[in-house]
C-alpha cells in the first residue's frame, strides 16, 4: 500500500478532525477543492472523494457553486423512549466525535477503491458511454462470468454466467430473491446470533423466523436442529458459508454435510451467505455449497466487504428457479454503472482481488490480534472474549448479569458506540452480548474507550 494509493482516507481524516476540532456547531464552510488539495499537497480528485464521503455520511452538504458545509448534527438521541436500537446504533455512530466500536468495515483497513477507479477511467477511455448499454437487467455479462469462474470449484460444482444476477446492493437482491422463489410469508430457519441485515430482510418479507442458537464451539445441536425440520413448516434455511458473523465461529465440515442432506430430504431452500466467506482466517474450510442440491441452493454476497463503498453491488447464484429470477431482475430493472462492473470484474480475472484478500486477511488478523491484547488488559473480567476464525468483529458476552441498554446509554454519554447483541436475534437470547468490531480508527485511544466499556458494564445493575 502506498501513501498516493491511500491520500483520500488521510484527508477524509483530516476533514473529520477539521470539523470536531470546531467549538462552533452550527454550519460554517470548508475548503474549496482546489484550497484543500493546495494545502494537502494531493489532487483535487483527491480533495472530491474525500468531501463526498463525508456527504454520504451526512456530515458536511454541498451548496451548488459556493462551497461543502458542515451540517448542523443534532446531540445523539435518547435511547430511552425508542423502539428501534439499530436505528439508535446507526445514528450515533454517524455523529462527529463518536468512537463507533459497533462498525464493521473489513475494507476500511485495506480497499481496492482506487484501484477500482483507476481501472474504471482506463475503460472508460476504450468504451464510450455513447456505445454502452444503460440497461443490463441481470448485471455486466463480464462480471457475471468472472464471479462464476470465482465460484467454480469442479466438473461437478460448477457456475455459468447466465447463473449469476447483480442488483444495487445486498438488499434488492436477497428481496428480488425471496419474492422470485414464493419465499414471501413463509418459515426461514437460521443461525443465532444471525446479521441484523438478514433479519431485518426476512422480517420485510414477512417470513417468521426460527432461531437455532450457536454454542460456544460453533455447532448446532443437532438432534434439535433435525427435530424442528421435521415438524415445522420451514421452507427456507439461511446459513452462512465460513465464518459466521458476529459469532465469529465456524461450523465443522461433517455437520454441513448432515445439515445439507436433511435439507434435501425436505426440499427445503439453502440461501448460504457469503459476504464474510473469503475473510477467514485459516485455510478456506468447507462451505455449505459442496454439500447441498444444486437445485435448491442460492449464494449470495456483496462486493463492498472485500473492495470498499464504491463497490455497493450484490449478487446472488442460482441454478434453479431461472425463469422467476430473470423475470423478477427485469421487472426491476437495475441501472446500474456497466463501467464500474467491468471495473470489478478486472479484479477478479486480473487476480489482483486474491492479492489483495491475502493482505486483507492478514491486516484482520493483526487487528483482531491486537484488540484481544487491550481487551484481555483492560476487561478486568467484564466479559468473556471468544477468538473469532474470521471476519472483522468480537462476540464479546458480559461475565455477570447486565442491561446492556443502560451501558449503551451510558456510553453514549461517552461518545462510544456499541451494537448491543440484542440486534442480532429476534428471541431474547443474546441479551448478555455485543458485536466490538477490530476494523477502527487505531489514531484514536482504543485502549481508554475499552476501560469505559469495561467499567460500564461492572457498574451496570
Amino acid at each position: 500500500m502506498t501513501a498516493r494509493a491511500f491520500a483520500y482516507q488521510a484527508v477524509y481524516r483530516y476533514l473529520v478532525e477539521l470539523i470536531e476540532a470546531s467549538p462552533y456547531q452550527g454550519e460554517r464552510q470548508l475548503p474549496s477543492l482546489r484550497q484543500l488539495a493546495q494545502r494537502l499537497g494531493v489532487s483535487v480528485s483527491t480533495t472530491k472523494y474525500a468531501y463526498s464521503l463525508l456527504e454520504d455520511e451526512g456530515r458536511i452538504v454541498a451548496k451548488p457553486k459556493v462551497g461543502y458545509f458542515t451540517r448542523l448534527m443534532p446531540t445523539p438521541p435518547s435511547t430511552e423512549h425508542s423502539p428501534n436500537l439499530l436505528e439508535q446504533v446507526f445514528a450515533s455512530s454517524r455523529q462527529p466525535g463518536m468512537l463507533a466500536l459497533s462498525s464493521d468495515v473489513p475494507a476500511i483497513l485495506l480497499s481496492l477503491e482506487n484501484p477500482l477507479l483507476m481501472i474504471e477511467r482506463e475503460l472508460a477511455r476504450h468504451y464510450p458511454r455513447s456505445l454502452t448499454p444503460q440497461y443490463l437487467p441481470f448485471g455486466e455479462l463480464e462480471l457475471r462470468a468472472a464471479l462464476a469462474e470465482r465460484y467454480t470449484c469442479s466438473t461437478d460444482n460448477y457456475w455459468q454466467a447466465d447463473q449469476v444476477y447483480i442488483g444495487a446492493d445486498l438488499h434488492s437482491v436477497l428481496e428480488l430473491s425471496l419474492n422470485a422463489l414464493d419465499l414471501a410469508g413463509t418459515v426461514a430457519l437460521v443461525e443465532s446470533p444471525c446479521s441484523w441485515a438478514t433479519l431485518r430482510q426476512l422480517q420485510a418479507a414477512n417470513i417468521r423466523v426460527i432461531e437455532m442458537h450457536l454454542g460456544a464451539d460453533g455447532r448446532f445441536d443437532l438432534p434439535a436442529l433435525n427435530e424442528q425440520l421435521k415438524h415445522a413448516p420451514i421452507r427456507l434455511a439461511v446459513l452462512s458459508s465460513t465464518v459466521n458473523i458476529p459469532h465469529g465461529s465456524r461450523m465443522p465440515a461433517e455437520d454441513k454435510q448432515h445439515i445439507c442432506q436433511w435439507l434435501a430430504e425436505r426440499d427445503i431452500w439453502l440461501f448460504e451467505n457469503d459476504t464474510y466467506g473469503e475473510l477467514y482466517f485459516a485455510p478456506q474450510p468447507a462451505r455449505y455449497r459442496d454439500f447441498a442440491d444444486p437445485q435448491k441452493l442460492l449464494v449470495f454476497s456483496t462486493f463492498d466487504k472485500v473492495i470498499g463503498s464504491e463497490a455497493p453491488y450484490g449478487y446472488v447464484l442460482c441454478r434453479g428457479c431461472g425463469p422467476p429470477l430473470q423475470r423478477a431482475f427485469r421487472e426491476r430493472a437495475f441501472r446500474l454503472s456497466p463501467i464500474r462492473q467491468r471495473a470489478i470484474a478486472k479484479l477478479f480475472t486480473s487476480k489482483r482481488i486474491d492479492t489483495h484478500l491475502h493482505r486483507l486477511r492478514a491486516l484482520l488478523h493483526d487487528s483482531m490480534t491486537r484488540m484481544k491484547a487491550l481487551l484481555d488488559e483492560h476487561g478486568h473480567g467484564a466479559f468473556k472474549v471468544m477468538t473469532p476464525h474470521g471476519g472483522a468483529c468480537f462476540w464479546l458476552e458480559a461475565t455477570h448479569p447486565v442491561d446492556l441498554q443502560r451501558v449503551f446509554e451510558r456510553l453514549l454519554a461517552e461518545r462510544i458506540v456499541i451494537a448491543p447483541g440484542e440486534l442480532f436475534g429476534q428471541q431474547g437470547r443474546w441479551k448478555q452480548h455485543m458485536r466490538l468490531s477490530f476494523t477502527l480508527d487505531w489514531n484514536k485511544d482504543i485502549a481508554q474507550a475499552l476501560k469505559q466499556l469495561s467499567q460500564a458494564i461492572r457498574q451496570s445493575p
